[in-house]
């Protein structure tokens, strides 16, 4: 596959889960400013904003400079709107391997936005996040159901679950950093469409460290921490047997993959008490894992270098 079209496929895939987990993360924020009037509004915005990369003066942190920046900004791709317009860029250059269906969805996706920006600063802002949640799921079912399986969905996948890793780790900090401020465990686990699954597993309420484990350490929970871990490092073990070097038989031949490797096995073999014990530090140290692993898949798969040229000895 031309290196051009796997790096569109891959960032489809990274922008979409932004968007839809930016827009629950959101959502959290909102619904806590309305439920807690004694909430410190402008310290929970500047921390808000710190923790998604983007930080203000905390004189400046308000709602409004949090949706502005998190949800409406046209360019920047760490917003909602941003993120899906970026998506659907990368897709006009990766048509001929996506199906019509899901080039039609990112592309009236992308058409309702100035509808949906202007209703959600008429109305409030939830009725922007909903649409993002089922226009997102919109898309990766789609991609469930027409593309075949080879390297156009791998690398879509891994894109969305490298994403999904670290906006996780920061839905679970919003609420590990936030101190007195933070959101209940019940509305995290709802904003990451976790709260069933939860009741169903634990069968009880909602426990702190049982919820930081299960969004964390589930197996079966497709947004879990550990789940889209094992995801990427599926998909990398296929993209690397497919394009591995005659004779690379020891270990893995892509520094990507050991680097989520190494991620997913501290998840599975490290006590849950001592993950618990230092978790704001392990999930600064998640996101540092994406940030990393997605610069080792761009400079595996995507990096085009200059064709070397045999220069005939005597020339220079």
């Amino acid at each position: 596959m031309l290196s051009r079209i796997a790096e569109s496929l891959f960032w489809i895939g990274r922008y979409v889960e932004r968007a839809d987990d930016t827009a629950r993360i959101l959502d959290v924020h909102t619904q806590r400013l309305v439920e807690d009037p004694w909430i410190d509004e402008q310290r929970a915005c500047h921390n808000l904003l710190a923790l998604m990369g983007v930080p203000c003066p905390l004189e400046e942190a308000d709602t409004e400079r949090v949706l502005a920046t998190l949800a409406f900004d046209r360019v920047a791709p760490s917003s909602i709107v941003g993120a899906l317009s970026a998506a659907r860029e990368n897709a006009r250059g990766a048509r001929e391997v996506l199906s019509a269906e899901i080039w039609e969805s990112l592309n009236v996706t992308h058409n309702a936005l100035p509808q949906q920006r202007t209703m959600a600063r008429r109305y409030g802002p939830h009725s922007l996040y909903r649409f993002v949640r089922e226009r997102s799921a919109m898309v990766f079912g789609l991609a469930d159901a027409t593309m075949s399986r080879d390297e156009s969905w791998l690398f879509l996948i891994l894109g969305r679950s490298l994403e999904r890793v670290d906006m996780t780790s920061r839905m679970l900090s919003t609420r590990v950093l936030a101190g007195d401020a933070a959101p209940s465990w019940t509305l995290v686990l709802r904003s990451t469409g976790a709260y069933e699954p939860y009741l169903r597993t634990y069968r009880g309420a909602v426990n702190s460290s049982r919820a930081a484990e299960f969004l964390l350490l589930d197996r079966l929970f497709p947004r879990s921490v550990f789940a889209a871990l094992e995801q990427a490092e599926g998909c990398l073990a296929e993209l690397e047997r497919s394009n591995v070097r005659d004779g690379h038989r020891i270990g893995v031949s892509g520094e990507a993959h050991r680097i989520v490797g190494r991620a997913r096995t501290m998840l599975e073999f490290m006590g849950t008490d001592e993950i618990l014990a230092k978790l704001p530090t392990r999930l600064d140290e998640l996101q540092r894992t994406c940030s990393a692993a997605s610069e080792a898949v761009t400079s595996r798969f995507f990096t085009e270098q200059a064709p070397q040229v045999w220069v005939p000895e005597g020339v220079g």
